[in-house]
């Protein structure tokens, strides 16, 4: 494999396909997924609302790293189920983790609406799915906007952990370009990557949270 930039800079790209679709499968799934999480964190039932709370602590309490690999070789180790594609594993296990990080967001959001709001609207004769997508949505939405950009700009970092159970990501596309070629260059390239991504990405945040002032 040749070292030049030009070669190096189109298996980077190729590799950064991987990396973007398990970004945009990340987030297409977790984020109602975690509205999911964070409905059921909340239900006046008991048990239910306990278990959900101890499952998304143990999710936010252990590596993505590890949580990855449990996904991809327990089902194997434990149940004999062959894995034959393991990028849909991985990203399974990014979209449960993510939605357990979504999930304490929504729900921080939402209990920091004050109750005279909802008795505000109950008295004025409105519905509870009224004052939820009139009043307290646009609120919550502009509340979450920081933190969920926050936990973006960090799942296109994560994804590079990706490489621990051998899917060719930019990160481990580099390294076999290193292995190969014996520059080193190109390990350093791959900031190039992830700061453009990222930039872009905390472009497209600031103009949503600028289009949000008017709940300022």
């Amino acid at each position: 494999m040749s070292s030049s930039f030009w070669n190096v800079t189109q298996e980077l790209a190729k590799a950064s396909l991987w990396t973007l679709g398990l970004f945009f499968i990340t987030l297409l799934v977790a984020i109602p997924l975690g509205f999911g999480f964070c409905s059921i964190s909340r239900c006046r039932f008991k048990p239910v609302r306990a278990v959900m709370r101890v499952l998304i602590w143990i999710i936010r309490g252990t590596p993505l790293m590890l949580q990855i690999i449990l996904f991809v070789y327990a089902p194997g180790l434990v149940f004999g189920i062959v894995v034959s594609n393991r990028f849909i594993w991985v990203a399974l296990a990014f979209v449960i983790n993510y939605a357990a990080y979504f999930s304490e967001i929504y729900r921080g959001g939402m209990e920091s609406i004050p109750l005279g709001q909802y008795e505000a609207c109950k008295v004025l004769g409105m519905t509870k799915s009224q004052t939820f997508f009139k009043v307290v949505l646009p609120q919550v939405v502009k509340r979450i906007v920081p933190p969920m950009g926050n936990e973006v700009i960090t799942l296109v970092k994560d994804t590079s952990l990706a490489n621990v159970v051998g899917i060719t990501e930019i990160i481990i596309t580099a390294n076999n370009i290193i292995n190969s070629t014996g520059a080193i260059w190109p390990i350093f390239y791959t900031g190039v990557f992830y700061l453009i991504f990222s930039g872009l990405l905390s472009l497209l945040l600031r103009h949503v949270e600028k289009k949000l002032d008017f709940y300022r």
